[in-house]
């Protein structure tokens, strides 16, 4: 199983990883900083958190095997 990190110093509070995956992703209301909703991500959801890794302006997300 994969695990993603999320690095909120990196986080631009864009909000992409939550348009990409809202099961996986949220973000802090007052700061906007990405918050994981789960750290572990299943074969089947894998595409969307490397389309969510992919996606953030801030390289703020990595993927960990």
């Amino acid at each position: 199983m994969t695990r993603i990190v999320a690095d909120a110093t990196r986080c631009v509070g864009a909000g992409q990883c939550v348009l990409t995956d809202p099961a996986t992703f949220d973000q802090d209301g007052a700061s906007g900083v990405v918050v994981l909703l789960r750290a572990a991500v299943s074969d089947e959801g894998l595409a969307l958190a490397r389309a969510a890794e992919y996606l953030c302006p801030g390289r703020a997300l990595s993927l960990v095997e």
